[in-house]
Parts: structure tokens; C-alpha cells; sequence
């Protein structure tokens, strides 16, 4: 008897449980639906509680890990029979910060993203399962993300970031950020060209941080441009148009602004760049010299350790193995 009661506590002959989705791909903001599938095992179960949450690998000072970061219950407390079937539909929103990781039906190199079921049972190990979701962006990304590659930017890499982004308000603690090699254009001033994408109800916060060459006696830099666009302007501007001015505005006015101590604040573009006549505003934030990390983003980033960010870190091998072949094609060695 104690043999046994032992190999239930490891878990062994107790319950399993399957998450099924109806459709693994999703957008920020919407939601994933299907099935939880628990199995009871040879024994009566006390389940405590079934819960979801999103797992995604983030860097972080020390190396990178998979983080568990939206964490939302599905069931409360119910009692399971030996070899009883439960199966429970759900409905499991994703948060509006959530990071893209497929772009044109294919997996943006250096992303994963999966939705761990925990099933807790009394007085036993924890069961689990982990399914891969791909995250497809907003129209107004899209639309974006076109418009670079259409000026000949060329898509490297994406990973995440742990931190905040300076001025912006974030609810999630890591940013993503997806990296470009320049256009041919721009391939004598910049060297590469990072984009972080923050998502609200209302629009999207638009980053761009560009790395800039150095010339003659002058030193290489970085210079940042911020912009927020409403999900309603996705289909009705000329993102082509709009993008090349962003990126032609942020790497031309950077040098005024260090000579004012790296602090600068633009209003709205002059006309003849796309960004007035209906197309809605397009304000440009300031520059600033450590947009990334720290300041008010910290605030926001503490807010969004709810849920256990950093004791929710997923065992590594588990994660693995569901994420062995997460590198995808879409991206450049």
C-alpha cells in the first residue's frame, strides 16, 4: 500500500490530459479555441485546477529560457474517476502584446510559442502538454512588414528581449524585436534596422532603432524613431509611402538631436510624406539615447510578472522537444 501510494504521488497511473486546438494559428488579440481531453487513470483523482498558459523563449541577462508569460485557469476543482473521459471546450484570448512568430505562413527564424496545459492533481506530480501556436500579425504589421521588404529590407532574425522599452506602455516584460538588413538604399548609412511592434485595442506603437555607419571622423550610432498607427489605418494608407518616410526622418534628424542632449519631440510630419489628407496621424516620437530598457518600461514591465514570469519558467526539456525544430526557414543564416 505505501509502494503505491508513493507511485501515485510520482504520478504514475494517474490521469492524463491532452489539449486539442481547432486551429493553431492566431492573431494578437483574438483567441485559440478547442478541447482539454482528461483521461482518468486507475485511480480516483482530485483535480485542483486546469490551467493555460503561453510559453515563449526570452533572452535575458544570463543567457535565454522559456518563460511562461499569460497565465489564465481554465477549470476549477473537480473529482475524476478511474478511467473517466472529461473533455472541456475553451476559449483562450491572447494578449494584444503577444509576439508574432509566422509571417506568410512560414516561422520567423528565432521564434516559438506554444500553450502548456497544466492539469493539477492533489497530492501528485503535476501532468502536462505543450502545443506549438503560430502567431500571425495584425493587418497593420502586415501592411508594415510588406512595406520594408518592398523598399528591399531583408528580414535576418527575430527574438525577444526581456525589459522595456522606453515611454511605451507595455503589460507583458520582454519586448520582441525583428531585425532587417538594410535596403540597398540605405546600405551606406545603416547596417541593420530593428523593429518592435506593441499592440493595443486601439493601434499599434511602431519602433524602429536603426544602426548607423560611421563616416569620416565621425563614430557610428544608433538612431530611433517611434510611431503609433491605429488598426483602422491598415488598409486605407500608402504603407510604402509611409515606412520609407519614417525611416528617412528618424536617420536624418538624429544628429540635431544629440546636439541638444539626445531628447527630442516631433508632432506630426510636413505635408507631401503621406501622413495627413485621411490617412490619420502619425506622430513621431522622440529620439531618445537608451530607448531600450529601463526607465517608465520598467514600471510596465514589473506589472506584467503577474502570473510568476520568472517562476514560471518551463522545464528546458520539455520545451525542447516540442520546440527542437522551432528555427523555421523564414530568415537568413
Amino acid at each position: 500500500m505505501v509502494f503505491k501510494k508513493m507511485m501515485r504521488a510520482f504520478g504514475v497511473g494517474g490521469p492524463s490530459v491532452d489539449t486539442v486546438l481547432a486551429n493553431p494559428n492566431t492573431r494578437p488579440g483574438l483567441a485559440l479555441h478547442g478541447q482539454v481531453r482528461i483521461l482518468g487513470g486507475d485511480h480516483d483523482a482530485a483535480i485542483e485546477q486546469v490551467v493555460f498558459g503561453l510559453v515563449t523563449r526570452v533572452e535575458h541577462e544570463h543567457g535565454d529560457g522559456f518563460v511562461e508569460f499569460h497565465r489564465v485557469p481554465v477549470a476549477g476543482a473537480f473529482q475524476l474517476r478511474a478511467g473517466e473521459q472529461r473533455d472541456l471546450s475553451f476559449s483562450f484570448a491572447v494578449p494584444w502584446e503577444t509576439p508574432i512568430t509566422d509571417v506568410y505562413g512560414r516561422r520567423l527564424r528565432g521564434m516559438t510559442m506554444g500553450l502548456r496545459t497544466e492539469l493539477a492533481v492533489a497530492k501528485a506530480v503535476d501532468k502536462g502538454d505543450l502545443d506549438e501556436v503560430a502567431v500571425h500579425p495584425l493587418p497593420a504589421q502586415e501592411r508594415i512588414l510588406d512595406a520594408l521588404a518592398q523598399m528591399g529590407f531583408r528580414f535576418a532574425k527575430a527574438d525577444l528581449e526581456h525589459g522595456g522599452i522606453y515611454g511605451v506602455h507595455q503589460q507583458l516584460p520582454f519586448y520582441q524585436e525583428i531585425e532587417f538588413y538594410p535596403a540597398p538604399q540605405f546600405a551606406g548609412t545603416i547596417n541593420e534596422v530593428e523593429l518592435t511592434f506593441v499592440a493595443d485595442p486601439q493601434g499599434v506603437e511602431v519602433i524602429l532603432e536603426f544602426d548607423k555607419r560611421g563616416g569620416f571622423l565621425a563614430p557610428g550610432h544608433d538612431a530611433y524613431g517611434r510611431f503609433r498607427v491605429s488598426h483602422a489605418e491598415a488598409d486605407t494608407t500608402n504603407w510604402t509611402a509611409v515606412v520609407e518616410s519614417w525611416v528617412r526622418e528618424a536617420t536624418g534628424r538624429y544628429q540635431g538631436l544629440r546636439g541638444a542632449g539626445g531628447h527630442g519631440s516631433h508632432g506630426g510630419y510636413p505635408g507631401g510624406h503621406g501622413y495627413s489628407g485621411g490617412h490619420g496621424s502619425h506622430g513621431y516620437g522622440g529620439h531618445h539615447g537608451h530607448y531600450r530598457r529601463g526607465g517608465s518600461g520598467a514600471g510596465a514591465m514589473a506589472a506584467g510578472i503577474a502570473g510568476g514570469v520568472l517562476g514560471g519558467m518551463v522545464l528546458g526539456e520539455v520545451a525542447e522537444e516540442i520546440f527542437e525544430d522551432d528555427d523555421g526557414d523564414f530568415g537568413e543564416e
